[in-house]
Formats: C-alpha cells, structure tokens, sequence
C-alpha cells in the first residue's frame, strides 16, 4: 500500500507539515502506548495503542497556553470550548497514534544510536560554540516541563513517524501541467474600456408624495426602529478622583525629590569613536605613532576607514557593553585619545569628541509631577476606606448622589444610552468609565434599585443606577422624516441608474459603440490595459475586476462603480496571455504553497484510512475528567 502512494505524488515540503504536525506532539511529552486495552483514564484508542488522559490533559493545557499568548488573556474553560480547543487536541493526538499503531504493526523502529544523534544535531540543545551542551538540553526540558525520557521516547516515536512520511511523499512534486495551467490563469491580462455612469444622469429625482413615502416608510420600518435606551447615573471612585494635590505639603515633595534624585537626572553621555586594529602590535604601532605627533585622523587613514567606521556612537557608561571599553572612554577628556584597550573584538584606540555631562532636572521642574504622585499614591491608601465609608453611606439611606456630594466625588447622569454606548442622536458616548462592563450590567438590572459597584483597571469603583427605561419601539414617520426621505430618494437613484446601465449594456450588445454611448451621454471613455486578475483596481474595484474576466474577448457588464453612486459599462477588447508559462513563472513561495496542500490532502487520506483500518474508540467521559482536573 505504501509503495503505491508512494509512486502516486508527493513532495518534500510534505515532511515540513508533517514535523511541524509531529514536533506538536513530541514537544507535549505525548506519544501513543501499547497498553493492550482500553482503561478507564485512557481518552482514545487506536487498535492496541492508547493515549492516557494525562497526555490529553497536558496537551490542552499547551494548546490553551498558545492561545491565550496569541489572544493576550488567559482563556476560560467557556472560551477554550468556543474556540473548539478540545477538538483540536483530540485530532492531533489522534493523528499521532494512528501512526504509532502503523508503525506498531509494519514493526518501524529507531535505533539508540539514531535517537543519540538526532538529539545532537537538534539546534535547540546546542550551545554557543555550536555543539550539542548538556545544560542547554536540561534547560530547554525544564522549560516545558518533560523529563529526558519523555523526550527520547517521544524523539524515537517522531522518528519513527517520519519514516512513514517519507515512505508516502518522495518522490512527489506539484505537476508541470498544474503548474503551466495555473501561471497561464494568472499571468493572463485584459484591455478593458469602459463608461462610469454617474447618479447624475437620473436626477433630479422628485419628491415622493406622502403616500408613497408612508407606504415606503411602513414596509421598512424595521429599519428605523429606536433602540432600548437608558438613563444612567454613575460615580467614579478611582485613585485620581480622589485623590487631593493640595494636601501634599512643600517639605513631602522636597524630601520625596531628595530621594528620587536619581529618576530626574539623566547620566553624562560621550561620542565615542573607535578604530579596530587586527592584533595587538598594529594597535601598540599606532599609539607609539600618535604620541609622536601623530593624529587619531591620521591613523584612521592609515587604516582605510571613514569617519562612519570610527563613529561608535553616543552612550551613557551603562549603555556600553563592554565593560573595558566603557571604563577606558569615560576615563578620557574630551578629544583625548587613549592607550590600546583589549576590545572584545580586537585591540582599539578610543576618542572622545563630545561630552555631555549629568543633568538633573531642578525641583522647580517636577515639583508638580512629584506632588501628583505622592496625592495618588496616598489615595490608593485611602481609597478602600473611601469605599468603605461610601457603602456605609449608602446603607444608612443616602442616595448615590447624595453619597457622592458627601465625598466630593462627581455624579453624572446619561439621560440615554443603548447597549452599544450610543446616544440617540447616534453618537458613541466615550466618557463612560469601564464602559463594556457598566452597560452591559446597566441593561441587566432593574430602575431604582441598589447595584454592585464595578472594578475599572485602574483598581477603582463604579457605582451607578439605572434612573428609567425607554423600551425598543417602532419610530414614526414625522421622527424620522428626513432620514427616510433621503434612504427613499437614494434606493430609487440606485434602482434607476441600474435600469439605466441595463438599458445602455443592451445597446452595447446590439452594436452600438461604447464611444458613441459616451459620447451621446457627454461622458469619458477610459481605457485600462494589463489588468490582472489579482488586481483591486480603484476605478473597477475587486468585483470589477471578476466581472471583465468572467467574460470572453469582447464580452460586455455592467458593474457597480466605485461607490454606491455610480455604475460601470464596460467591454474587453484584448487578452493577452503571458510570454512565459509554466514552472519557471510560479514563485517558489507558491510552489511550496502548493506542495504543503498536496502533501496535507494525502496526509489527510492516510490518517483516515488508517483510521477506518483499525478503528478508533474515544472515551468522552475521561475527556471531561483530564479536563477537570
């Protein structure tokens, strides 16, 4: 079976999925197991090779961690289902002991030696002079928490996965014809001409009487519906809301500058230049040369560099990486040139030309930024206290307003709002604290009533009511009047100028000239040449560009235009096959492209016949106990 597919196609790029699609599974720690039955904890089985529900567990937790990195949040159980998470781990372990169960049974295996050298030459274990280092191969385990054995078990069964790989796709490459047909479709380009057709053309269009409009009005009513609106009244309690500037006394911020000095001073800077020499005898030469008249800029000639070559940079002494350099360049006066230093690359003769010495910013000059700081961090102090006292407030019978007067805070009141955070006159209200959160409890509560206050970022409070409901109702015509009438005039615009693009395509196909058409409308013929398939052009657009190449050699549309506004008319009159055709004119990028899928589809086919072959028994329950544990 496996000689015959592989005489059938294939191509390396074949093995490049499948590793990728088996390194998934050796870097989890996971491979299938003879165990001979089918065990309670056990989550699949394929023929006699199982996989445990500690394998499963681990490799969801991975795949759950991928995501969430991707995402930028840890994702919830709800979440991970949402995202079909535990499908995707059940195929790709699935996947994997399939294989295994081949490879059992065709009686692949891999050598200890083999398993030694794969794990010597893995790039991953290596250290920095190239060669395989223990503590790198210790290290790198840690970090995904497997043990050497779990990786040798797991290296030997990827091994022995590749074998099969191999066996199905040497030899196997995308077909020339495939590849000529597909470089003729997209090197193919077309001469278009063609006539934007404006709404110019059908206008002025008259008012409807009120009838029309009303009846118009009532079959699309729907469209005009108000929303669910609420009013809204809420109190911010974050650090800065409370927190008092004017309490932080002159000699707190003196003192709390005196400590800090370091956080307003910048440190001294220096241009450095350098010049490398090859050993350290050119170097020595090079000094002894200055010392007897000679100039840095002297020596730099000498050894063919530019003023660019020299120039190191402008740094503070922590922002050099080499210590001895660092040491040796803020030891020099300015355009002082120094001893030979023993560079990390090489011997070097050093000058500074520029010092810019420490500065530190007077307390004048923070003393406000200071003075916020120290009121904020003082009110993240209090703020529980606040909160505290502000409940206590409102348990004694006083109002959210009245509460908020108490403690200085700001009570603002939104006469109306939807779930969207929109107004009535549809714009978005952008002041609305934790804004996701606040609406989505406000349209979840009842009017008048007492509510849990909610946690903004900024490790504050919201408390908030809903005042009253407007409930989601039909508008009438008179509140909506103009907006229908414009909705009304741009849908009969849009049909007419259809009927009119219609009309003038049957003239175009009847004979008539697209130059006579626009010359009978006064409007401008334009030409497009080399149009491509792939092209988005700004005139046609991607529905355009479908259009002209969905019809022969002097096939006629009609299209939308650019905008809503406009239709196009339009004529090939020229297509052009490409010069060359064939291998050569696919991008090796899309070549592979096209290799991965045909190695995916019969990758595909194997794993499902062998699927069929010996039978695959998934047990749900233990599915949902590896996934609560």
């Amino acid at each position: 079976m496996l000689d015959s597919m592989r005489n059938a196609a294939g191509s390396w790029v074949a093995k490049l999925f499948f590793i990728v699609l088996v390194v998934s599974f050796a870097g989890w720690g996971i491979s299938g197991r003879i165990t001979g039955g089918f065990s309670g904890s056990d989550v699949l089985t394929v023929g006699d090779t199982t996989v445990s529900g500690t394998d499963y567990r681990l490799a969801y937790e991975r795949q759950i961690n991928v995501l969430s990195q991707q995402l930028g949040t840890r994702l919830t159980a709800a979440q991970a289902k949402n995202f079909g998470v535990e499908q995707q781990v059940l195929s790709q372990l699935l996947a994997g002991a399939v294989l295994d169960e081949e490879a059992r049974r065709i009686g692949l295996g891999v050598s200890q030696a083999r398993i030694a050298t794969l794990t010597r030459e893995d790039p991953a274990f290596h250290g920095s002079n190239g060669q395989f280092d223990r503590r790198q191969f210790e290290y790198v385990l840690q970090q995904i928490s497997m043990r050497p054995e779990d990786y040798f078990r797991n290296r030997q069964s990827l091994a022995v996965r590749q074998q099969i790989v191999d066996s199905l796709t040497d030899g196997m490459k995308v077909p020339d014809t495939f590849l000529q047909a597909f470089s003729l479709y997209t090197g193919e380009d077309r001469t278009v001409e063609f006539v934007t057709l404006p709404r110019s053309l059908v206008e002025p269009i008259d008012k409807p009487s009120d009838a029309v409009l009303s009846a118009w009005f009532e079959k699309n009513k729907k469209n005009y519906a108000a929303p669910e609106y609420r009013k809204i009244s809420y109190v911010r309690m974050d650090p800065a809301d409370v927190a008092d500037p004017s309490s932080v006394s002159d000699d707190q911020v003196k003192k709390d500058y005196e400590a800090h000095k370091s956080l307003y001073t910048t440190a001294e800077q220096r241009t450095i230049e350098q010049i490398v020499f090859k050993d350290k005898n050119a170097a020595k030469a090079a000094e002894d040369a200055i010392k007897n008249g000679a100039s840095f800029e002297d020596i730099m000639k000498q050894q063919g560099k530019s003023e660019a070559d020299v120039l190191l940079g402008t740094f503070q002494k922590a922002g050099i990486p080499d210590q001895k350099i660092a040491d040796a360049a803020f030891g020099l006066k300015a355009n002082e040139v120094s001893p030979v230093v023993d560079g990390s690359f090489g011997p070097v003769l050093l000058r500074v030309t520029a010092i810019k010495p420490a500065e530190t910013k007077p307390l004048s000059a923070v003393a406000a930024e200071i003075r916020k700081n120290l009121a904020l961090a003082e009110a993240n102090k209090d703020l529980l206290d606040i909160h505290d006292s502000f409940e206590d407030a409102r348990a004694g019978g006083a109002t959210l307003k009245e509460a908020a007067e108490k403690f200085k805070l700001k009570y603002v009141t939104i006469d109306a709002i939807d779930r969207a955070g929109r107004r009535p006159d549809d714009a978005v209200d952008k002041d609305i604290p934790a804004s996701e959160k606040l609406l989505k409890e406000a349209f979840s509560t009842e009017p008048n009533i007492d509510n849990d206050p909610i946690t903004t970022k900024e490790n504050g409070f919201v408390y908030y009511q809903v005042d009253s409901i407007d409930p989601a109702h039909d508008r009438k015509l008179a509140e909506v009047h103009d907006k229908a009438l414009k909705d009304w005039t741009d849908e009969q615009a849009h049909q007419r100028l259809g009927a009119k693009a219609e009309a003038l395509l049957k003239e175009l196909k009847g004979g008539k000239s697209l130059d006579q058409i626009a010359s009978s409308l006064k409007l401008e013929k334009q030409i497009k040449r080399g149009v491509k398939r792939s092209a988005d052009d700004p005139d046609l657009g991607a529905t355009g560009v479908a259009a002209v190449f969905g019809v022969k050699n002097g096939g006629t549309g009609v299209v939308p235009g650019a905008d809503e506004n406009s239709q196009i008319l339009f004529k090939v009159t020229e297509v052009f096959e490409p010069a060359a055709a064939g291998a050569d004119a696919v991008p090796a990028a899309q070549q592979k492209a096209f290799g991965t899928g045909m190695a995916n589809d019969m990758l595909n086919q194997l794993i499902t016949m062998l699927q069929a072959r010996y039978g695959v028994k998934v047990n749900q329950q233990a599915i949902k106990n590896a996934q609560a544990d």
